[in-house]
């Protein structure tokens, strides 16, 4: 039998499937649209715009707030498309388990703590002599930090054993390896996102059934 999709049975699976994680798919739109006003600046314009919204050391001392938000919105390298399927393949399911109010406290938490985390110990490398002085001004834009963090809560999303244990292991494997071949702030938050996504364990919704109590009650006794 010859099964046809009709064009408003297909809109209503996707409005379905967009408004079950609203969030992520907000994002997208307005990463599509800065990544269209990327590709129309000349480089000169285009450095300066991401300059404005660096999370460097300068721009955190100056105004924390407002770069730590718009870094978010642009992407700092890689195709809109690459992305795309990225968030579908961990934003759209974590958004989904965590609720968009978690699935954004997680990204909070990793955005910011790997920006700070990086950003410090750049700032010991330039104390230290290890990095120029310069490097206050190091371009730091995109949203990669944030997806690492998500990529690593999904973790407590699988079953115990033995799947969790393998995935955590590739996780930080993956965002390891770039650390020994050459060091760079950004790979050194990459690796804090991924650790402190591991960390944001309290903020799952499995942690609160896992550790509810279901009361016992004893037989009731008669004397005779």
């Amino acid at each position: 039998m010859r099964v046809s999709l009709r064009p408003a049975a297909l809109v209503r699976a996707v409005r379905s499937y967009v408004c079950r994680a609203p969030g992520t798919f907000i994002w997208l739109a307005i990463l599509f649209v800065t990544s269209v006003i990327m590709h129309h600046l000349t480089p000169d314009t285009l450095d300066h715009v991401l300059q404005r919204r660096s999370t460097n050391i300068n721009n955190l001392l100056h105004s924390p707030g407002r770069v730590l938000l718009t870094s978010a919105l642009w992407l700092g390298g890689g195709n809109w498309l690459y992305y795309f399927v990225l968030y579908n393949i961990f934003h759209v399911p974590a958004e989904r388990w965590l609720g968009t109010y978690r699935w954004l406290a997680v990204m909070g938490v990793t955005h910011i703590g790997a920006t700070y985390l990086s950003e410090g110990i750049l700032a010991l490398a330039i104390r230290t002599g290890a990095a120029p002085h310069s490097a206050v001004d190091t371009l730091d834009v995109g949203v990669s930090y944030a997806l690492a963090g998500v990529v690593a809560v999904l973790t407590y999303r699988l079953p115990w054993h033995p799947l969790r244990y393998v995935y955590a292991a590739g996780v930080l494997v993956f965002y390891a390896i770039p650390l020994f071949d050459k060091l760079t702030f950004t790979d050194i938050g990459h690796l804090s996102a991924a650790l402190l996504g591991l960390a944001c364990y309290p903020l799952t919704p499995g942690r609160r059934r896992r550790h509810t109590r279901i009361p016992t009650h004893s037989p009731s006794t008669s004397s005779l």
